[in-house]
């Protein structure tokens, strides 16, 4: 595609390229470039982007420009797996509509008090973000119809339907008759839109392709070198017990003033949040025993730049987009080698340098790594603690050859 390319050129109303000026938005990226056109002409997009291409964009500006404003009817839906990626995929939409009158953006998922939501609904919204579970659940309260839906999404397809979603997700586009014509804007379309887009492309989400979709555009980006975040990625060993003592060296030698801490698991999040707060640490953590409301005044505080160390499980590495994340720390070794990649992912966003540590506390431990970095072609440097808070490279011994006893 040409690099040179404008939203102008893509066909895009000016009520979104202003709100894209508002955002510094000039140029799109490949996904944008390569989405937008057929969306726009109503075709079924399949599409695989690595996360922080500008998925949302790439869906939400033809969703968009297909709304009828004057119409209080849910025009289009936006499904996505979990109740963070849901919020910031509304804020985004909502961002793109600052210029556009009539056009009510609302977003449902669990957690949050369905009264609160019903309300929203009430406002007689064009465009719904939800996750699947509530979306059903309004749907069972008739507090929103899907019948003049006409638009579809399904963002993060591949997480989604993995989390074990794809009966409510089936039943949702039956509901909503993907497959049935309609009539939008006076011109007559074979079949209503449906988008999946995805950081890979499994067999669910090639099922889900194959019962809704109809001549889909299949668009593949490719992470190349130079869209790649700009990330140091480290590791260091300690015995199981130190790894709390080298998290705190690590914060105290690197000076971050926003850092990422993942666990893999919800008790370690909580252990770790507490230890480090009665350690005089300014933290706090995300999971999912943690009041949605809590969980958002978390979020909203470390976005801001008040809360200097978020710790989080794997529910907050996927999807949620956090400007100046200047450090990630694995606490734990993800299980997945796609998680390790969408959890260092939150830093060296936007062309800033990140920095990504991974603390490794056993054997088993280090061979996962190791996996991680052949899958993913990534060089983790070995670290060590010096002398006075310092950090040098470790010296990796070779091992030795083996005597052969006659």
């Amino acid at each position: 595609m040409d690099e040179k390319i404008t939203f102008r050129d893509l066909g895009v109303l000016p009520e979104i390229l202003l709100a894209l000026e508002k955002k510094g938005c000039e140029t799109p990226t490949k996904v944008q470039q390569e989405a937008i056109p057929p969306m726009l002409e109503w075709k079924d997009i399949l599409a695989k982007a690595p996360t922080g291409t500008g998925k949302t964009f790439a869906f939400g500006i033809p969703m968009l420009t297909h709304i009828d404003p004057q119409s209080s009817d849910l025009q289009g839906l936006v499904l996505a797996p979990t109740r963070e990626l849901a919020i910031q995929i509304c804020d985004e939409l909502r961002a793109l509509t600052s210029d556009m009158k009539g056009v009510r953006v609302a977003v449902v998922y669990g957690g949050q008090n369905i009264n609160t939501q019903i309300r929203s609904l009430e406002k007689k919204p064009q465009i719904v973000v939800a996750t699947p579970g509530r979306l059903m659940d309004h749907y069972n309260r008739r507090t929103l119809r899907l019948d003049k839906i006409h638009s579809v999404v399904l963002d993060e397809a591949d997480r989604m339907l993995d989390m074990g979603f794809f009966k409510d997700v089936t039943k949702i586009l039956d509901k909503i008759k993907i497959l049935q014509p309609v009539t939008v804007h006076g011109k007559e379309h074979p079949k209503k839109n449906l988008g999946l887009f995805s950081a890979t492309i499994s067999e669910e989400v090639l099922t889900v392709s194959w019962m809704y979709q109809r001549d889909e555009v299949e668009i593949t980006v490719q992470p190349e070198k130079e869209d790649r975040p700009d990330i140091d990625q480290f590791s260091i060993q300690v015995p199981q017990l130190q790894k709390e003592d080298a998290l705190l060296r690590l914060l105290r030698i690197g000076g971050y003033e926003r850092t990422i801490v993942f666990c893999s698991t919800k008790v370690m999040c909580q252990r770790l949040s507490d230890d480090l707060r009665r350690a005089g640490k300014n933290a706090d953590c995300i999971h999912g025993d943690i009041r949605q409301t809590t969980r958002e005044k978390t979020m909203k505080t470390f976005k801001e730049g008040k809360l200097p160390i978020l710790i989080a499980t794997d529910v907050a590495s996927r999807g949620i987009d956090v400007e100046g994340v200047d450090c990630v720390i694995n606490y734990d070794v993800p299980e997945e080698n796609d998680y390790y990649v969408h959890r260092i992912g939150r830093t060296g966003r936007a062309k800033n340098k990140g920095v990504a540590w991974t603390i490794i506390g056993s054997f088993p431990e280090k061979a996962k790594l190791d996996e991680i970095a052949k899958y993913c072609r990534f060089e983790i440097q070995p670290m060590t603690f010096g002398e006075n808070d310092t950090l040098e490279k470790a010296v990796i011994k070779k091992p030795q050859p083996q005597r052969r006893f006659r």
